[in-house]
C-alpha cells in the first residue's frame, strides 16, 4: 500500500557520479538502441539530489497527494486500449494508441525493460520510487505529446526535454552524447545539438508532464492538451529531419557507423 510507504527509504542513495560506468552503458545503448535497460543503468550511475528534491516537492503537494490516493496503475491504464474506444481520432488516447501500435510498443514492455536492470524485489519501497516509476511509465506519452519521434534524433531531443523536467544528469548526458554519435555516423549538416537545446527549452517552459493526470489527458484533444500543458512545437527537430532525409539518412540507423 502506498499509504504505508515512507517518503524516502533509509537505504536510498540520492547522489552518485560514475562517468566511466555511464559511458560503458552508453556504448551498449549505441550498439542496440532498443536495449533500453542501458538507459536505467546510466541514470543510476549519474544520480542527482536535485531530481530527488523535485520528486519530494511534488509528493508533498496537494496534486501529488491526490494522485497517490488514487494510486492509478499507469501502464495498465495506457495498455487498456478498449478503455479509450469512445475518444475522438485527434484525442491524446487515439494518437497514443496509433503511435504504440506503429512502433510495436506497450507500456508494460517498458516496465519489463526496467526490471531487467533492477528486479521489483530489489527496489526500495518508498514514495520516491513511485515518483520515478511515473517518469518511466509516461515516457511514450511524452513522445506523443511533444511530437518527438522514436528516430535516434527524436529520442535525444526528447531526453533534452525530459532533463529540464526532472534534472537527472544521466538524461542530459545521453542526449548530447547521442547527438554526437549521430553526427559522427552520418556527417550530417543538420543542427543536431540545436535540436537537443530546443528540446531543453521546450521542457523548461512546459508543465511537468510526469505530474499530469494521465486519465484526464488521454481524453483531451491533443492540440488543446498541448496548449494547456504549455508544450511548444519542435521546429528545429523537424528541420533536422528534412535535412537528414535530403541527405539520404532517413530509414537508416542514425547511430550505426555504416550510415556514414
Amino acid at each position: 500500500m502506498l499509504a504505508n510507504r515512507p517518503l524516502v527509504h533509509p537505504d536510498r542513495q540520492t547522489v552518485r557520479f560514475r562517468p566511466i560506468k555511464a559511458w560503458r552503458h552508453f556504448r551498449k545503448l549505441v550498439a542496440d538502441k532498443e536495449d533500453t535497460a542501458q538507459v536505467f543503468h546510466i541514470i543510476e550511475a549519474t544520480k542527482s539530489r536535485k531530481s530527488h528534491r523535485e520528486a519530494w516537492k511534488f509528493l508533498r503537494s496537494p496534486e501529488g497527494q491526490r494522485l497517490l490516493d488514487e494510486a492509478v496503475d499507469i501502464p495498465t491504464v495506457l495498455d487498456d486500449h478498449d478503455r479509450w474506444a469512445n475518444c475522438g481520432p485527434n484525442s491524446v488516447a487515439q494518437r497514443y494508441i496509433r503511435f504504440m501500435k506503429r512502433e510495436g510498443l506497450s507500456a508494460a514492455g517498458l516496465v519489463a525493460e526496467s526490471h531487467r536492470w533492477l528486479p521489483p524485489e530489489k527496489r526500495l519501497p518508498d514514495l520516491t520510487e513511485w515518483y520515478f516509476e511515473r517518469l518511466r511509465d509516461t515516457h511514450d506519452l511524452f513522445h506523443v505529446l511533444t511530437g518527438y519521434g522514436r528516430d535516434a534524433l527524436g529520442e535525444q531531443a526528447l531526453l533534452g526535454f525530459s532533463y529540464e523536467q526532472n534534472h537527472n544528469p544521466g538524461i542530459l548526458f545521453i542526449a548530447y552524447a547521442g547527438a554526437r554519435e549521430i553526427r559522427k555516423a552520418t556527417g550530417t549538416s543538420a543542427p543536431l545539438y540545436a535540436a537537443v537545446k530546443e528540446g531543453r527549452e521546450l521542457g523548461r517552459t512546459a508543465q511537468k508532464l510526469a505530474h499530469m493526470d494521465v486519465e484526464q489527458v488521454m481524453r483531451e484533444d491533443i492540440d488543446k492538451a498541448r496548449q494547456r500543458l504549455g508544450i511548444g512545437q519542435p521546429v528545429i527537430y523537424r528541420e533536422c529531419l528534412k535535412i537528414l532525409e535530403a541527405e539520404g539518412h532517413i530509414g537508416q540507423d542514425l547511430l550505426a557507423p555504416q550510415a556514414a
